[in-house]
């Protein structure tokens, strides 16, 4: 899954470290799911939507599979 997670944290000047602090996840998480290697559950993606005040279609976009 595609994300503007990287984006939005740097137009906030948020380091990792304090991006994990709000969601209460390990920096790892943050880190996993900046470079797509993470796709977050639910709860923690309506989290990252709140926090940045965009709708969760808005940040994170599915890969595009061949058919």
């Amino acid at each position: 899954m595609k994300n503007l997670l990287r984006e939005l944290r740097a137009e906030h000047g948020w380091s990792q470290a304090h991006l994990a602090e709000l969601l209460d996840v390990s920096r790892q998480t943050v880190i996993a799911i900046e470079n797509g290697k993470y796709d977050p559950s639910l709860p923690l993606a309506f989290a990252i939507s709140r926090i940045f005040k965009q709708p969760i279609e808005a940040i994170f976009t599915p890969n595009q599979e061949p058919a």
